[in-house]
């Protein structure tokens, strides 16, 4: 039995196929189409799941797609007729496009499949889950629990915005719900706003703004904006909100609570700013340990599934996983909503066709490497094509290869094997680099990634190592837990150092490991294992005989602005438009002094700014 899950029309479209139960194929439409959080209908993502399972449209039993559309509409109508007279600006904006489109989208949908079989019946083929039923659907069926509770926080789906459930077996029950417009995803988004980064996007960089700043706002947050119960339910005083009816996220009296208008895209950052991230960082996770506490306490499960773009805060992941409420916890890694095409396609096997479901102790991701991949023939064809100077390496010299350039402090991009489903690369298609080096994050930001300087880097570290480098035990290979660094590997401060505030304390050395360790001595671990990616595993095995230190930088293979890469030439053009140093793609190496000059580019004025 085949079935195909879809999101699109919002943000972040994606396609997913399931077998049998198995995951077989999962992308975001973003990689193909070139254009970050690309919201069409993922036709290229479809396209490539249908041919990665050898098969067609018409062979597939449903196609179900992650939300429904109706419920949103009389989301958006009672929302404005509650608000009525305010926001009839917004409502003029919005109505016509939800009467053209989106109201209509079950027939768009239709529209876009028919281009693959006009005659496939979709009256009854075509399904349609609940927004938070996909992302908890994602979560549960996807882990290696048998049962769980699971929790889905985000903005809002139709009108849930934070959702629990209890999953057994091949079955998922929703139980508790809140709803919009209180939603602990739309504050963060608030304050994402405010600090002058965008809304669906930024929320990772407010994450990572948070430890230069101190939580002076935190209490003004809890008094004035969120009623935070103590069992983590709660709700908002909307009077200072606009993202009901407006066309922003927050208003003047909001900013009067906060001294001061919005922070303009890209100006100047200040304590203020890194202050206020701090605060909501702290608020945020404030709510998600009273929640999680009163779960464990209530619900009949030991195991948490986590789901939606609150579960992409990876901070607040480690503070529940160091609260130790429940004794496992699993984070499906495309928890946004490009992970609601998977959660459908299970939902619509397990839910709704009544399919069994198998758990043998392993998640259903795979190490989340479902996407798109190459043979070293196509890799060959297509590197000819654009000129590229390569040599073609067995597998032992391309190891040894890429860790004397990374000794060497060179940036080496990593192109290998299948993409990664979900926003984070996890060694196919990832910018890799010397942790050990003090200047590294700093350059990388900079130099490579064309993006402001405080952005934090992941330490991708072999599984077997990593209780000898941070505070953790267990395993973390979708990037989604923080944890701190091991006191013997700390470097003790100056008094000096202990005084700065702010980005300065950017460029002090904290760890033997300082380009992946943060302010406050944590990280963002990566577990690496031989089983769902040999090569990487195999790389960082060769780096640490060579250094003695199992751990590398890990982040995404793109520009700032950019989807990550998905094709060899993505690849090429990115190593050429950029200041990376070296190219392993496949069996191939390349070296930036061996390139042809005339193919350098600016890249960095290629895409927008994120």
């Amino acid at each position: 039995m085949r079935i195909v899950g879809l999101s699109a029309f919002y943000h972040d479209s994606a396609a997913a196929l399931i077998e049998d139960g198995r995951v077989v194929a999962a992308a975001q439409e973003e990689r193909f189409s070139r254009k970050k959080h690309d919201a069409r209908f993922p036709r290229h993502a479809l396209d490539f799941c249908l041919a990665e399972a050898g098969t067609r449209l018409s062979e597939v039993d449903n196609v179900v797609f992650y939300d429904k559309p109706f419920l949103k509409f009389e989301r958006l109508l009672e929302t404005y007729l509650a608000f009525a007279p305010r926001g009839f600006r917004s409502f003029r904006l919005a109505i016509p496009l939800w009467l053209r489109e989106k109201l209509f989208q079950k027939q768009l949908l239709r529209d876009e499949l028919a281009r693959y079989d006009a005659n496939y019946d979709w009256e009854k083929r075509l399904l349609f889950a609940e927004h938070h039923q996909s992302h908890a659907a994602s979560a549960f069926f996807a882990s290696p629990f048998e049962n769980a509770v699971v929790l889905t926080m985000d903005g809002v789906g139709e009108w849930a915005t934070t959702s629990v459930g209890l999953g057994r077996g091949n079955q998922l029950e929703m139980q508790r719900e809140i709803h919009f417009p209180h939603s602990l995803g739309l504050l963060y988004s608030a304050f994402t706003y405010y600090t002058g980064f965008k809304v669906n996007s930024g929320e990772y960089k407010v994450m990572g703004l948070a430890p230069y700043g101190e939580p002076r706002y935190a209490q003004t947050i809890l008094d004035h904006l969120i009623d935070l119960k103590p069992d983590g339910s709660f709700r908002l005083d909307m009077s200072y909100f606009d993202y009901c009816v407006g066309l922003t996220m927050t208003n003047s009296r909001f900013d009067t609570l906060f001294g001061g208008p919005p922070r303009r895209p890209e100006e100047l950052l200040t304590q203020r700013h890194m202050d206020l991230a701090a605060s909501i960082q702290a608020v945020i996770e404030e709510a998600v340990l009273r929640l999680t506490r009163a779960l464990a306490a209530d619900m009949p499960s030991e195991n948490l599934c986590l789901a939606g773009g609150v579960a992409l805060n990876c901070v607040a992941n480690g503070k529940i996983w160091r609260d130790a409420k429940f004794k496992r916890i699993w984070v499906q890694p495309a928890a946004g909503d490009a992970g609601g095409a998977l959660g459908a396609a299970l939902a619509g096997y397990h839910l709704y066709k009544g399919q069994e479901r198998r758990v043998n102790g392993h998640d259903a991701m795979r190490g989340s490497y479902l996407g798109p991949h190459w043979t070293d023939d196509e890799i060959q064809a297509r590197l000819e094509a654009a000129g590229a100077c390569f040599t073609r390496l067995s597998d032992g010299d391309l190891l040894e290869r890429a860790v004397a350039d990374l000794a060497g402090e060179r940036a080496l991009g990593w192109f290998q094997g299948r993409m990664e489903f979900g926003p984070r690369s996890l060694g196919a298609r990832s910018i890799i680099a010397d942790p050990r080096s003090p200047s590294m994050q700093r350059s990388l930001n900079l130099r490579v990634k064309y993006r402001e300087s405080f952005r934090p880097f992941a330490p991708a570290i072999l599984a077997e190592d990593v209780a000898d480098w941070f505070e953790y035990r267990g395993e973390s290979p979708y990037m989604l837990m923080v944890a701190p660094v091991v006191e013997r590997r700390r470097r003790t401060m100056t008094e000096a150092e202990q005084a700065l505030f702010g980005i300065d304390k950017l460029n002090v050395s904290r760890s033997e490991i300082p380009a992946v360790t943060h302010v406050d001595y944590s990280a963002r671990l990566q577990t690496v294992h031989s089983e769902t990616n040999p090569r990487f595993h195999a790389l960082l095995s060769a780096f640490k005989a060579r250094t003695g230190c199992p751990v590398l930088v890990n982040t995404s293979f793109n520009v700032r602005g950019e989807p990550i890469v998905c094709t060899p030439d993505d690849a090429f053009r990115c190593f050429m438009g950029s200041d990376i140093d070296a190219l392993a793609i496949g069996n191939f190496y390349l070296s930036k002094d061996q390139q042809n000059s005339t193919l350098r580019r600016d890249y960095k004025n290629d895409f927008e700014l994120d």
